[in-house]
């Protein structure tokens, strides 16, 4: 840590190795909002309208996202899907895609293109380690009351597939996203070195009673039992390395999240590293802070020093707002808004300074 005072902290400028930007106008109100939060490298998911699914897709999207912000490093990812090839895969590769975003089919937003079988992808995933390319899966089993599985149980279902993944495909990197389990975490910490984790910022926080009822909280997968946010507050907590920030930041419009059906997905981004901050210190491990935002992550995805410059908080109480405007030029979506987790309550910690 830079510098680390009773009132004041300095950072290097953090990673979030897990983000919703999306498209059109929510593209370009939330993108500028990645380094109000204390973010300049992102790494941007691929499950758009339609999916990012081939090499020129997830290119134009990339300089869509640079025009938005110029200061961020986006790491672009593909929606893995039957038409990538492994020839396709070096071509990605080339052009410098990072990651490959799995999706089982039906278990998060759009993911209705998502995967079924994950052996007939064996020949990509081949290429991908061939190409030094990341893996990353959203680790659920789609919810199938015939084999007792649900939004409970889904993550710790899908363990046995990772475990496999790695066992066919040792060099292969693949990050475990968003782990909510403790199961999860014991499965991550005993494989091997190319097999990492992220965690997002609400799962530190919240429990299974927290988005029941709360659609602002609902995310998938869901936060689970009291034990599970447990193991993963000690993980972070022991600073260990194959595991790191990814926010799941997911953006949706009010009326989205407060429909019949509300849609999974927790809002963040504009306030991530003073949400980090206030959680770490309430751990007891501001020491472990900059491993978790920063150096675990880039080092997991080989990317060396982050970008020049630094952020300073300051414990100065801020109230996160109630909502934030989605700005638009069409008049039916001039009121639109989006609700951010704990919304219209204070954090201790605020970005005071960057450089």
């Amino acid at each position: 840590m830079a510098a680390n005072t009773e009132s004041t902290i300095t950072l290097p400028w953090a990673s979030d190795f897990h983000c919703h930007l999306r498209q059109g106008d929510m593209m370009n109100t939330i993108t500028p909002m990645v380094e109000q939060g204390g973010v300049r490298t992102v790494l941007a998911m691929p499950n758009l309208t339609p999916p990012l699914t081939t090499t020129e897709m997830a290119v134009q999207y990339g300089k869509s996202l640079q025009e938005l912000a110029p200061n961020v490093h986006f790491i672009l990812t593909l929606y893995l899907n039957p038409k990538l090839t492994p020839k396709e895969i070096e071509k990605a590769a080339k052009a410098g895609i990072t990651a490959v975003k799995v999706y089982p089919s039906g278990v998060t937003t759009n993911s209705d293109w998502g995967v079924l079988d994950f052996k007939i992808y064996y020949p990509t995933f081949k290429a991908m380690q061939d190409n030094n390319m990341v893996l990353c899966l959203h680790g659920e089993c789609p919810s199938d009351a015939s084999k007792d599985i649900c939004i409970m149980n889904a993550e710790e279902r899908f363990l046995a597939t990772l475990r496999e993944l790695h066992q066919e495909f040792p060099k292969l990197r693949i990050v475990l996203e968003h782990a909510t389990t403790k199961a999860a975490v014991e499965c991550v910490k005993s494989l091997g070195d190319t097999v990492g984790c992220t965690i997002t910022a609400h799962h530190l926080f919240i429990t299974v009673d927290d988005w029941a009822g709360q659609p602002h909280h609902f995310c998938k997968p869901v936060a689970k039992f009291p034990h599970d946010r447990d193991a993963l507050r000690d993980v972070v907590k022991s600073g260990h390395p194959r595991f790191f920030l990814g926010s799941d930041s997911a953006p949706h419009p009010r009326s989205a999240k407060q429909g019949e059906k509300p849609a999974a997905g927790v809002f963040t981004t504009p306030i991530l590293i003073p949400l980090m901050a206030t959680l770490f210190e309430n751990l007891g491990c501001m020491d472990k802070l900059e491993g978790f935002i920063s150096t675990n992550g880039r080092n997991f995805y080989g990317l060396g020093q982050p970008p020049a410059g630094s952020i300073t908080l300051t414990r100065s109480p801020t109230c996160i707002p109630e909502a934030y405007a989605i700005s638009s030029s069409e008049q039916a979506a001039k009121d639109m808004t989006v609700v951010p987790f704990m919304a219209g309550t204070a954090l201790p910690w605020a970005i005071t300074g960057t450089n």
